[in-house]
């Protein structure tokens, strides 16, 4: 079966390439059945090494992606820099041949580009990791004014499905009193939160240019998307950029 990839609809430079994976064009079995990208999550990892040759091959990637150790945390890294698998949330690359990549089954993926097209990073945003400021130090490792980059909002939960406790709502109020508008009260006397809101809120605080996405619901789409909420032991998709030779 052939892999359906996503693109980006960005004004990025010819010199940026960028995908994300669905879980559709895979080897792997239930419950992870289709494009499974993670080694992590108890799939054989000769289907996940299968799926990675799928995916370098239907991508024509200069290399293998910098896959990262992800930990909720806000940690950045230069992609090809160090041990594979580090422990980090993000990661950037200023040099061609250096594929910049995050795994997801909910958490939002931001990929990210400058508008001349020589800098590109991937970050992982999970609550946590948003909270603590993963997007803003990625932003900050921009060679260029934070006008001069460019945010694409990947495929995550969305803001009818992703319930949260009081905690995760003071959380962000307690830095960013606007940060109400991305809660709504959910029947079970919880809240329901706008993942890609609130990445949004951050990256205009943080001076991004463009910000784009198409609010895609991983958990709403089981025919397309991998989703931890929704199934627990799953499969994960991945989102990459990289700059072209």
């Amino acid at each position: 079966m052939t892999l359906e990839l996503l693109r980006p609809r960005w004004p990025a430079s010819p010199t940026v390439r960028a995908a994300i994976t669905t879980r559709t064009g895979g080897v792997s079995t239930a419950p992870w059945d289709g494009l499974n990208l993670a080694g992590h999550v108890g799939d054989d990892p000769r289907d996940v090494a299968e799926n990675r040759r799928r995916l370098r091959d239907a991508l024509h990637l200069p290399a293998e992606p910098c896959w990262l150790e992800q930990v909720h945390g806000c940690e950045v890294v230069t992609a090809g820099d160090g041990p594979a698998a580090c422990p980090a949330d993000a990661s950037v690359a200023d040099q061609p041949g250096r594929v910049c990549a995050v795994l997801t089954a909910d958490c939002l993926p931001v990929l990210f580009c400058d508008r001349a097209g020589r800098w590109v990073a991937a970050a992982h945003a999970g609550w946590r990791g948003l909270a603590a400021g993963v997007l803003e130090r990625t932003v900050a490792r921009a060679p260029v004014p934070p006008a001069e980059v460019m945010a694409w909002l990947g495929p995550a939960i969305g803001p009818a499905a992703f319930e949260v406790g009081a905690e995760v709502r003071t959380t962000f109020v307690a830095a960013d009193a606007g940060a109400t508008d991305c809660f709504a009260p959910s029947p079970a006397g919880r809240w329901l939160a706008d993942l890609s809101a609130l990445a949004r809120r951050r990256l205009t605080a943080a001076g991004v240019g463009w910000i784009g996405g198409d609010g895609e619901c991983t958990y709403s789409d089981a025919r397309r998307y991998y989703s931890y909420r929704r199934d627990g032991v799953t499969g994960r998709m991945a989102s990459l950029v990289w700059l072209d030779g």
